[in-house]
């Protein structure tokens, strides 16, 4: 390939380290994509003949088929997958493929490459993304008024709703859509034309690419053209949080559909079994996706490493790039995908739940707050008096409202019957009605307007 400046072919060993068709292959489309806007731009600027560039064009098609198709053969020889489309080409069409490479090189034409597929892939995890907080607000709109535990340090803290609960992760991810799409809008520069790091002699029109590729505009400088990743870890960034989000929820339904909570139950379309103990259902989809996290945090640790000491402009280091963007973005996708099944699939157990709402003294906090409302007492000495009659509860092994009132009025003589009416978990739940807050009359509208902004922003859902 390099027969011009070099009399030998490089080690074996040297051909295993700086080959990457291996991996980079995946990105065909994206380098046929970028070729075809540059040969077309060459004919249009008349650095090239136009009938190079309709045959170029021609050619770069029946190439795409091919690969399409399965019938290329990457050459490990070519190195990477641009000198394996530029060689194929070259086949398919005779001396026009030579003029393909005119005013670029590959430094910028990996950069253009690789950011047409990261936006490829931001738009997938996008729709992926709505999708799953379509699945969520299906399950929290049925669960609006299901009453569950909800926790502090996994203690019992207060009574809140199944379905307020899964809006959670709807916000969250309406978080992950944003940061993805704000590493989208920087991306969206091409570096196409930058050439090998200091732009180019001929007369090009990097504007006319930028558009035909569907960027905003050309990059403004030419070694930054080459030499940023900054798109690909800003997305790696965004992604491993997304991922985070997606472990605390597989986090959860481990929790849940254990016999302990018994909270949810999955059926066997994400389970699977044991091999020696037959009474097992392992909720291995959760457990999965829980891990994802490891190596999707671990592909931006990576490659911020491979970053962090590369002067300017492109260095080889960067090749380094592309595998872990993939298995992350990779990962990331069946993430998503799985938890949105999962969330379809769960079936909460409801009677379970609310008789678990009532444990560990959940309503509590309802009693200082009615001490408070009723009797006008400063929340602190509220918090003390409520303290003193949990641990009376506690001592007669009852639950709150099952606890009498003269035991209250032992600590506190001004309390009254009517503290019953909020020491139930549906009538605490019932009571926080603070906007976002868990009453189910606030979950139902929450619902509400979540499905209303999704069914306008993505429909598909």
């Amino acid at each position: 390939m390099w027969g011009g400046r070099f009399s030998a072919s490089p080690a074996e060993i040297m051909e295993e380290i700086n080959a990457s068709i291996g991996f980079d292959k995946r990105l065909a489309p994206q380098d046929i994509r970028a070729s075809k806007a540059h040969a077309a731009m060459l004919a249009d600027a008349g650095i090239i003949d136009a009938a190079d560039a309709k045959a170029i064009i021609k050619g770069l098609d029946d190439v795409a088929a091919e690969i399409e198709g399965g019938k290329l053969q990457f050459s490990r020889a070519l190195e990477d997958v641009h000198m394996n489309v530029e060689s194929r080409l070259k086949e398919v069409i005779g001396t026009p493929a030579g003029r393909l490479h005119t005013a670029r090189s590959r430094n910028d034409q990996v950069a253009t490459d690789f950011k047409l597929y990261i936006r490829d892939r931001l738009d997938a995890l996008d729709e992926a993304l709505a999708v799953l907080q379509f699945a969520f607000v299906r399950k929290a709109e049925a669960h609006a008024g299901t009453i569950m535990p909800g926790f502090t340090h996994l203690q019992p803290a207060q009574p809140v709703t199944f379905g307020h609960h899964l809006l959670a992760y709807v916000e969250m991810l309406g978080r992950d859509r944003g940061r993805l799409a704000d590493a989208r809008a920087r991306l969206n520069e091409c570096p196409l034309g930058s050439a090998a790091l200091a732009g180019t002699s001929f007369p090009i029109d990097r504007q006319a690419t930028a558009k035909a590729l569907g960027f905003d505009k050309p990059t403004d400088n030419s070694l930054d053209g080459v030499s940023d990743r900054d798109f690909v870890l800003e997305t790696l960034a965004a992604a491993s949080i997304c991922a985070v989000h997606l472990s605390r929820f597989a986090e959860e339904v481990v929790l849940w559909s254990t016999p302990q909570f018994g909270f949810i139950k999955l059926s066997d379309k994400f389970t699977t079994g044991s091999s020696i103990m037959p009474q097992k259902r392992n909720p291995d989809a959760a457990e999965l996706t829980r891990a994802k996290v490891g190596r999707i945090a671990g592909a931006f640790q990576s490659l911020l490493i491979v970053m962090k000491g590369l002067p300017l402009a492109y260095s080889k280091d960067m090749q380094e790039d592309k595998e872990v963007a993939f298995d992350a973005l990779d990962s990331l996708g069946l993430a998503v995908a799985a938890t949105a099944g999962m969330v379809d699939d769960m079936q909460p157990q409801a009677d379970t739940m609310l008789a678990a709402a009532g444990s560990g003294y959940s309503t509590a906090t309802d009693l200082a707050d009615w001490l408070v409302r009723v009797l006008k007492m400063p929340f602190r000495d509220a918090h003390h008096v409520t303290g003193r009659i949990v641990a009376a509860a506690e001592a007669e092994k009852l639950p709150l409202d099952k606890l009498s009132l003269a035991a209250m009025q032992a600590v506190e003589p001004r309390i009254s019957a009517d503290v019953f009416s909020v020491l139930s978990p549906e009538n605490s739940v019932a009571s926080r009605v603070s906007h976002g807050g868990t009453a189910p009359q606030n979950v139902a509208k929450m619902a509400a307007a979540w499905r209303k902004r999704l069914e306008k922003t993505s429909p598909r859902g």
